[in-house]
């Protein structure tokens, strides 16, 4: 199964690491630029801010959505509807931490992630986007040498497992069949045939194929 959506104990145990790296990388930071004085202390504010608000941003956005934490216990963020997660999304997601954090030790986030069907807290509802367990998530090598062809309309979890599963097995059908299923995910994708629903399966896999 692709896209399964991960749950609040797998997250809290990637956002404890990713705290405890910070906490290091800060601590070890402020203390050697303490030696600069003031001009440490304020280089020392500049980075504890940064480093806070946009550690999560930078590694999902340049690391195929997952921060250290989260590629420890094997999830990475997405776009709702399969799609590589961008800086928009990650902005908003990340920002409304403050709000999941209310009124302590994310109370309001954790409620949300056990009220949404999809594990979303209140940031990845606004920006759209899920945390999904990513350690079964590269693509099939039949994927690998397909052209992307990139998803322009949102797909639930269930439409994206749907396409990826035909993009693998499609190889190993006659071109009848493969065209047959194809016509399947008209109501989707309008007219499609079994390549481009290939390149679309190729893209959700994780953008692998060739450009």
């Amino acid at each position: 199964m692709r896209l399964p959506v991960a749950g609040l104990s797998s997250r809290s145990l990637a956002w404890l690491i990713d705290a405890i790296i910070k906490g290091v990388v800060l601590t070890v930071g402020t203390t050697v630029l303490s030696i600069l004085g003031y001009f440490g202390d304020a280089l020392s504010f500049i980075g504890i801010f940064l480093g806070l608000w946009f550690y999560n941003v930078l590694f999902e956005v340049f690391n195929q959505g997952a921060t250290p934490g989260k590629s420890a216990m094997g999830l990475r963020v997405m776009n709702a509807n399969g799609t590589p997660v961008g800086w928009t999304g990650s902005m908003i997601r990340n920002l409304l931490r403050a709000v999941d954090t209310l009124p302590g030790c994310y109370a309001l986030g954790c409620i949300s992630v056990m009220l949404s069907k999809d594990f979303q807290r209140l940031g990845d509802l606004a920006a759209n986007t899920i945390v999904v367990y990513a350690q079964n998530d590269a693509p099939d090598a039949s994927l690998r040498n397909v052209q992307n062809e990139p998803v322009r309309v949102p797909l639930s979890p269930a439409e994206q497992q749907a396409v990826v599963s035909f993009g693998e097995r499609a190889p190993r059908l006659n071109r009848e069949r493969a065209e047959e299923l194809a016509t399947l995910m008209k109501p989707v994708f309008g007219e499609v045939d079994a390549d481009r629903l290939r390149g679309h399966a190729a893209w959700i896999a994780g953008g692998e194929g060739k450009p």
